[in-house]
């Protein structure tokens, strides 16, 4: 990966798209420091420090929530309106339809999600707002303005501050699909792992000045922390890169006064094929009714009462479910992006067939039976690394939540696949430079 980069600055067109990613990365991190006017950042802070779910949302935005800064809600309510808009193109036959009609039907389908970013964006907005009261807005901004009227500075400041965060979203997805146009890589992949990467540099940094002569045992267990992430990155590398590859065998034809085919190729299938979605998936879908109790602040009832024993992070049963809902989302997801039947279709009209296997029902049977195996091996591959790290860093390093928070399974899943991403992209744009020299 590093080799990859001194070589991609060596290169002049290359560097030049990684200075500018560089800097419109700056620009984010600034807007994740720089807090809101008319808030108490405090309170902001406070309420992430003793809330494990918004712990975990500040984890993604490198801090920017806690900070209460312009981009607090980061990325995060386009992420929701894109996997809400590939759900809705697998079921509603109109944007299924946009999406296979090219470039015009993707930009159309991109149009829709930034639309419906926006009002999730708004709803977040006043989520945040409702949900911390009137102490986490400041009256005195305004108060040149309007004077000591308290109910006018704090109607005003509001709807202020839930604009603020709402351009702050619109302004990172500018920023993240400037970085695709005119950078390196997906940029709002690389937002949220510029984030990812921050809250733990932070979080490390903390606990590293955190360690005195007087008590080294903090040290034995980071240096274990740190040696399990090792171990926990590799297998994750591994896993991500691994792939089953099926060989098909084309036939020779003789067209003319010429012969084409005679080729053997593979169809790779990789074992993670559906990525770190299944896990945003599951978790967003359980901790929605978190999200709901504390927004309209609701404490008492059963549903408050049973959610708060057994469905908080960390319980049996929310372990349990988190798991199932994994499961299923990636064979939801995989199913979804493979047509055995249709790769069988392409194979036997171009003249390929599977070695060992007879083309058309048979070819299509093999393929989904093998596809089956393998999503079953990645979907409990992505369950276990969402919960069984969380545990074993309780046990390495008991009640450090912050250090914990800092690495979820999102985010490892997040920085490893945008990281080989990135170091894939470089490389293939230092070929093209070579290919070009040589046909010159």
């Amino acid at each position: 990966m590093f080799s990859t980069l001194v070589r991609g600055f060596a290169d002049p067109s290359i560097r030049k798209k990684l200075i500018v990613t560089l800097l419109l990365v700056v620009v984010y991190r600034i807007g994740c420091i720089v807090p809101v006017p008319g808030i108490d950042a405090q309170i902001f802070n406070d309420e992430v420090a003793n809330n494990e779910f918004l712990g975990i949302l500040s984890a993604i935005t490198g801090g920017a929530l806690a900070n209460g800064a312009f981009f607090a809600m980061g990325i995060a309510p386009y992420i929701n309106a894109s996997i809400i808009m590939q759900l809705l193109t697998i079921a509603l036959p109109r944007l299924q339809a946009l999406s296979k009609q090219g470039t015009d039907g993707r930009k159309k389908i991109a149009r829709y999600t930034r639309y419906l970013t926006l009002v999730l964006a708004i709803i977040q907005a006043v989520g945040l707002v409702v949900a911390w009261g009137d102490a986490s807005i400041s009256t005195t901004l305004l108060e040149p303005i309007f004077g000591t009227n308290d109910a006018a500075n704090r109607w005003v400041t509001t709807i202020m501050v839930i604009l603020f965060f709402t351009a702050g979203t619109a302004f990172t997805v500018w920023i993240g699909e400037r970085i695709t146009d005119l950078g390196i890589g997906n940029g709002i992949s690389l937002l949220i792992f510029v984030g990812i990467i921050a809250t733990a540099g932070n979080a490390l940094r903390d606990n590293i000045l955190a360690i005195s002569m007087d008590n080294l045992y903090p040290v034995w267990g980071l240096l274990g922390f740190v040696g399990l992430l090792i171990l926990i990155f590799a297998l994750i590398i591994y896993v991500d890169m691994a792939q089953r590859k099926i060989p098909v065998q084309y036939a020779k034809q003789v067209k003319g006064r010429k012969m084409y085919g005679g080729q053997s190729t593979f169809i790779p299938m990789k074992i993670n094929a559906s990525g770190v979605l299944p896990i945003i998936f599951a978790s967003s879908l359980v901790a929605f009714p978190s999200l709901i109790l504390m927004v309209f602040n609701i404490t008492d009832g059963w549903f408050a009462d049973f959610w708060n024993r057994f469905m908080l992070m960390g319980r049996p049963l929310y372990t349990v479910v988190t798991g199932l809902l994994i499961l299923g989302f990636a064979f939801f997801y995989a199913q979804a992006n493979f047509d055995p039947i249709d790769v069988s279709r392409n194979i036997q009209q171009n003249g390929g067939f599977i070695p060992g296997i007879r083309p058309g029902r048979p070819t299509a049977e093999y393929l989904k039976r093998v596809h089956t195996r393998i999503t079953l091996f990645g979907a409990l591959f992505l369950a276990a690394v969402a919960i069984i790290p969380a545990f074993i860093f309780g046990f390495v390093v008991p009640g450090n939540q912050t250090l914990i928070n800092a690495f979820t399974a999102t985010g490892m899943l997040i920085v490893v696949s945008v990281a080989l991403e990135l170091d894939r992209q470089i490389q293939a744009q230092l070929m093209m430079k070579q290919y070009k020299g040589f046909l010159d």
